[in-house]
């Protein structure tokens, strides 16, 4: 294991114990304050994800999105997400790692992106589950045109400094239950 995936492999470990224990706590005002930075994305394709575990849960905001709403379904190991159209009342089937994903829907390509994490940093760097595949997506989402990730976790989640690499995408913003948190990049 190289030093920079061990070091990965650790703060995922003290990230999950600390978003356990959020989770146990409730999440507060999280989508309110959500829903409050969502408001200028009115109408645009966006993309929630369904819960798994102890993260956060968007889905009263994804809900509430006057816009289509896309979660991500999993093609393979090394290739970006795509997105599969979702309303509170789709048929879901399970899906990769545990996530559901709708049983029939038409792909979408969202301009904004709520993103589940295990961690994040000020610098607006989050820590997922190791495959990289919110790092692509967004790179490729980018790369197309405007594309804005938010990170929405617990406040517990936030750690010192995320360690990363040349590959990992930066959030625009991230929503915890205490509110907005503007990333200072670089």
């Amino acid at each position: 294991m190289t030093d920079l995936a061990a070091l990965k492999a650790e703060a995922r470990k003290a990230a999950f114990a600390a978003r356990k224990a959020a989770f146990a706590a409730g999440q507060g005002d999280a989508c309110e304050h959500l829903l409050a930075a969502l408001m200028r994305f009115e109408g645009a394709p966006m993309a929630g994800y369904l819960p798994i575990r102890t993260e956060i849960d968007p889905r009263p905001a994804m809900a509430a999105h006057l816009g289509p709403v896309g979660v991500p379904v999993i093609l393979g190991e090394g290739q970006p997400l795509v997105f599969r159209t979702w309303t509170p009342e789709a048929a879901l089937i399970p899906g990769p790692f545990g996530a559901a994903i709708p049983e029939t829907g038409a792909e979408i390509t969202p301009r904004v992106l709520i993103v589940p994490l295990v961690a994040f940093d000020r610098r607006g760097y989050r820590l997922g589950y190791g495959g990289g595949f919110y790092d692509r997506t967004l790179e490729r989402l980018r790369a197309a045109g405007p594309a804005t990730a938010i990170g929405f976790a617990f406040a517990a989640q936030e750690m010192e400094a995320v360690p990363t690499e040349p590959t990992d995408q930066p959030l625009d913003l991230i929503v915890t239950e205490r509110g907005p948190i503007y990333p200072q990049h670089g």
